[in-house]
């Protein structure tokens, strides 16, 4: 296997705002975090609400827009001789939204959507209260050790 390649995809309405030197360096944090030991590429697409909201009524019957959804790939790729975990899909209009509630820039909050992201692509959820302790614990290590002071009770 090789190294794995990290790549972002970004509305270009939404170029200005969004930081890809800090979203990778959330990606690669959430790989060591997670005990990831090879190099898997991932895609990361930052959007806007309507493609949100399309996504989540298409692929979980939800009509209604969310911050950010993982879709899980988990398949070894022959053309770039690397695992390819999934796709990440962010809203930045609910990034920016969620980023004025709570006080922090836009950009923190969509590296917390991206570590949310990556850790479902690394197969962890919050579906039960133990795997949601699990989960939040997890992420506010990584944010810790990114240095941001998240509040992420309501992710």
């Amino acid at each position: 296997m090789t190294q794995g390649s990290i790549d972002f995809l970004v509305d270009e309405d939404f170029s200005n705002v969004v930081p890809r030197d800090k979203l990778l360096a959330a990606v690669e944090a959430t790989f060591l975090e997670g005990g990831v030991l090879d190099s898997p590429s991932i895609t990361v697409m930052i959007g806007d609400d309507e493609k949100l909201k399309d996504l989540n009524l298409r692929y979980r019957g939800i009509d209604k827009t969310t911050d950010v959804l993982a879709f899980d790939a988990g398949f070894d790729d022959p053309d770039l001789e690397t695992r390819y975990l999934g796709d990440i899909v962010i809203s930045c209009q609910q990034a920016q939204k969620q980023a004025e509630n709570h006080g922090h820039a836009v950009g923190d909050e969509l590296q917390l959507l991206v570590i949310h992201g990556v850790l479902h692509l690394l197969g962890f959820d919050h579906d039960t209260d133990v795997r949601k302790d699990e989960m939040w614990s997890i992420q506010n290590l990584i944010l810790t050790n990114l240095g941001l002071d998240i509040n992420i009770e309501d992710k």
